[in-house]
């Protein structure tokens, strides 16, 4: 028994499934207490979601074009940057670490003389 359904019934009929997993897993979610019943209402959730993905994906392909971004996408590489020259002094990041070393060092020594029981706290 083939019944015909126009695409617009399909696609409404997709939209209210997804509107029915948004509602049940919201619901399910709200009115837990375990963590399980809440984990089950994630799984409507996401269920709901990869079904609205199903649902866009002509609008989605049509619209950012896929076939020509996905390609694209999987040609990137990584292509490092050799550093700076070392053999002319010192670099400017080994500045800026010996600097934050020291500022790290003296945070630490005010740490200490405000630690009670210590010998920086007596000198006060």
């Amino acid at each position: 028994m083939d019944i015909p359904i126009s695409s617009r019934d399909f696609r409404c009929l997709q939209l209210a499934c997804v509107a029915l997993g948004l509602v049940a897993g919201s619901i399910i979610i709200g009115i837990s207490v375990s963590k399980a019943a809440a984990a089950m209402g994630g799984v409507f959730i996401g269920a709901a979601v990869l079904g609205f993905l199903i649902l866009a994906y002509p609008f989605l392909k049509a619209r950012f074009n896929l076939d020509h971004i996905l390609p694209t996408i999987g040609s990137l590489r990584i292509h490092p940057h050799p550093g700076p020259d070392h053999g002319e002094g010192r670099s400017s990041t080994n500045g800026n670490k010996e600097g934050a070393r020291s500022s790290l060092s003296t945070v630490s020594r005010t740490l200490e003389k405000l630690k009670p029981g210590t010998r920086g706290a007596e000198e006060c």
